[in-house]
């Protein structure tokens, strides 16, 4: 029951997430412009997250959830931080996508404890703050 809850609600952010990323002319998303070497960085961590998450699931669906809380915490929570070179990132990025950065980076670690808790149903409610942070850099910035 709990897996296919999990599945739902990710086929479920799939689904609504599309529009915003299809493919179209008129992207009307803010451009970010970064120094080559920093936009390969930047977008090597974004895989790196994006990764993570997928080992978050994976930890979910077999029933670690420590585990699932130690990925996030050392892989996209706050101690990732310094692994990421945040501060040297943040001033090429307009205040309103490093307020969503910084948030994307505190839902992870508020999802390492809820995880921890044990409860399968509030990490997953949980693990979804971390994903809307996501979403809603990529609806809103681009990068050159």
């Amino acid at each position: 029951m709990i897996k296919k809850a999990m599945f739902m609600s990710v086929a479920a952010a799939l689904l609504f997430a599309l529009p915003v990323f299809a493919a179209s002319d008129q992207d009307t998303r803010q451009m970010v412009k970064l120094p080559d070497m920093m936009k390969q960085h930047m977008l090597g961590n974004m895989r790196d997250h994006l990764l993570a998450l997928h080992d978050i699931q994976v930890a979910l669906a077999k029933g670690e959830l420590d585990k699932a809380g130690d990925i996030a915490e050392q892989r996209i929570g706050m101690s990732s931080l310094a692994s990421h070179n945040a501060a040297h990132m943040a001033p090429y990025m307009p205040k309103a996508m490093q307020d969503i950065g910084t948030e994307m980076h505190h839902s992870a670690s508020r999802f390492a404890m809820t995880a921890k808790e044990g409860d399968t149903l509030r990490a997953l409610d949980s693990l979804s703050k971390v994903t809307q942070q996501c979403v809603a850099c990529h609806a809103a910035y681009r990068l050159n």
